[in-house]
Order: C-alpha cells, then structure tokens, then sequence
C-alpha cells in the first residue's frame, strides 16, 4: 500500500494535538521516476521525473512554508533500511519544524500551497510523515 496524503482518521487526530508546542514532522519520500502531471497541468507532458516536480514543490511552496514558521532542521540521504523492509527504502529524508500543529494544518488549507502540492503529488510515489513532539536528548524514555 502506498500513502501520498493524510487519511481522514489521521487527519482527525493531529487536528486535536496541544495547539501551543512545536511540532518536527519527520518526511520519508519515495520518488516517481518520471512525474504525472494531470492532463490540466502547464508540466503535463514534460517529461519531468519525480525529483524534478518535487523540486519545484519545494520551490514553489517555501514562501508558504515560511510564512507559516516552518522551517527545515535536518536533511540526510537515505542510504540503507538497517531494520524494517528493505522495499521501504526511501529517495529523501527530513525533519520540518512547525511552531505549531495549528501553523502546519494553516500551510495545507493555504490557497497558494494547494496549488504548490500538485508538484508533490506528481512526483511522489509513497511517503510516510510522522508528528513528532520535541525533546531534548534523554527526555521522554521510561519516565
């Protein structure tokens, strides 16, 4: 199975997450090797891979992602899937930071980055994002 978007349930229970902590949303992005644009789209039919089109959603969305005090805190290369399915090997790995579960849910509602999303939507073949509440090293094991 494979996870583009945030199913209604999930959805549903970030929506209730406390609205005053800063949120890390950890990215796991598998890529397309050529986009697919809609046929409505100006890139449909470009030959754009997947890499490509997330490119230009990042390009296209910072402004966004910004304005609501977003920011990104890490990015690696994923190399090898030591413990979990080797078929989850994933193409980008990143950490974005929200200052709020209310800052992310007001970028995704945002009229400009709904239009944005569609380069997202064309390039990623599976992803998984995962909420995360910051802690400082040694916090939050067994207490």
């Amino acid at each position: 199975m494979t996870y583009i978007d945030p199913d209604r349930e999930a959805w549903a229970v970030f929506k209730t997450l406390p609205k005053s902590q800063p949120i890390n949303m950890l990215n796991l992005i598998r890529l397309k090797p050529k986009a697919e644009y809609p046929a409505d789209h100006p890139d449909h039919g470009k030959d754009l891979t997947g890499l490509d089109a997330y490119r230009a959603y990042g390009r296209t969305s910072a402004e966004v992602f910004a304005r609501v005090g977003g920011r990104q805190v890490w990015v690696g290369a994923p190399q090898v899937m030591v413990t979990g399915p080797q078929a989850e090997a994933w193409d980008l790995a990143f950490i974005a930071e929200y200052p709020d579960a209310e800052a992310f849910i007001a970028m995704v509602r945002d009229p400009e980055y709904r239009e944005h999303v569609k380069h997202r939507t064309a390039g990623v073949a599976d992803s998984r994002l995962l909420c995360l509440t910051p802690q400082e090293p040694g916090e939050g094991f067994g207490e």
